[in-house]
Order: structure tokens, then C-alpha cells, then sequence
């Protein structure tokens, strides 16, 4: 069972309303796509704007502004930002879910593969868990990505540069993944899109 209480953000005390910059109804400052605030020279990124409240989330806001600022082309894409419960086992989640991408009207195709059929964890006696991808099924672009295990935080890195780079799951099904390693049942899921993977285990 997981309770979570929610989070809030963390502006009080700032001084920012003393300056005039304009907050939510969930007094979250307000930016616009470059982070800027109604106040000239001030600009806002992380847990105090809207968004999830997650420090990668933050640290990307933060390159991007500089940059920005820099005059430079700074960018994050919020479609390729991980989410994780560090629960045991680990979820982790990027992109669209099934149910999401159907509300869409987005026609998927889904690729799983199971830990159990993979030799890394057997290895460890570390089972529990699967690798799932939601992919276009005009364009096999993934959309999703979704993992349980207890390594899905360091897992989910790949699917999240794939979906950045607007790549498919064959791109995934096709790169040559270390053997044996966990990292080769998010290939086997992947290749599963096209029922196509390499290890399959029937209980």
C-alpha cells in the first residue's frame, strides 16, 4: 500500500510577492515558456512553477533557462520526463500510458516481457516484475514506456532517450544490449511489440 499526502509548493518567504510577481491559485508562480515571470529579469523553474515536482524535472528547467537567458535555444520536453515511486519494487513510468494514448485516439500496439524470462534476474533471484512499451502502430513510435522492478529508476534511462529522439521500438529491438543484463528485457519488450521477442516463458 503506498499513502502519499501530495506535495506542495514551497514559496513562501521568497520575497517574490513583494516584487510583483503574480502567483496561481495554487500559489505556484506563473512563467511563461521561457520561464519568465510578469517581472522583467526574473524567471522561475522546479517545484515553485507548475509541472511535477521532481528534482530531474528542476535540473532540466534550470539548463534550459540559463540558456535561454544565454540566448540560446534552451528546451525541456515534458513529454520525456521519467516519473518514479521509489517503492521495492521500483515503478517507473515516461510517456503515455495505454489508456492514455487510447483517450487520444491513438491506435498501440504493446510490447511486455516479463523478468522471469530474463537470465540477469534469474541470476539474482530477482523476478518480480515486467517491462512494458505502448508504441504507435502506424509509425511504431513509442509513446510509453512503463517498468516494474526493482531497478526501473535506472531502467527507464533508455526508453526516456528514445521517446526524447522520437524513436520506435524496433530502434530499441535493434540496438545489442549486454548479455546478461536487466537492460535486455527492456530490448525483449520492445522486440515484443511485434511479438517478436527473443526469450518467451509460458507460465
Amino acid at each position: 500500500m503506498l499513502v502519499s499526502v501530495g506535495r506542495r509548493p514551497f514559496s513562501d518567504g521568497l520575497g517574490a510577492e513583494k516584487v510583483g510577481v503574480e502567483f496561481d491559485d495554487k500559489k505556484r508562480i506563473k512563467v511563461d515558456e521561457h520561464f519568465r515571470t510578469n517581472v522583467e529579469g526574473i524567471y522561475a523553474i522546479g517545484d515553485v512553477i507548475a509541472g511535477p515536482m521532481l528534482a530531474h524535472k528542476a535540473e532540466d528547467e534550470g539548463i534550459a533557462c540559463v540558456e535561454i537567458i544565454a540566448g540560446k535555444a534552451g528546451h525541456v520536453n515534458y513529454e520525456a520526463i521519467a516519473g518514479i515511486i521509489y517503492t521495492n519494487p521500483e515503478l517507473a513510468g515516461v510517456g503515455l500510458t495505454e489508456d492514455q494514448a487510447k483517450e487520444k485516439g491513438i491506435d498501440v500496439r504493446i510490447g511486455k516481457f516479463p523478468f522471469r524470462a530474463n537470465s540477469r534476474a534469474l541470476c539474482s533471484d530477482d523476478v518480480e516484475g515486467m517491462v512494458k512499451f505502448v508504441a504507435d502502430a502506424k509509425t511504431d513510435r513509442i509513446l510509453g514506456a512503463h517498468i516494474l522492478h526493482h531497478a526501473a529508476s535506472e531502467l527507464i534511462a533508455e526508453a526516456v532517450s528514445v521517446i526524447e529522439f522520437g524513436g520506435s521500438s524496433e530502434d530499441i529491438g535493434r540496438t545489442c544490449h549486454s548479455h546478461p543484463t536487466l537492460s535486455e528485457a527492456v530490448r525483449e519488450a520492445a522486440l515484443n511489440v511485434e511479438k517478436r521477442a527473443l526469450h518467451i516463458i509460458n507460465r
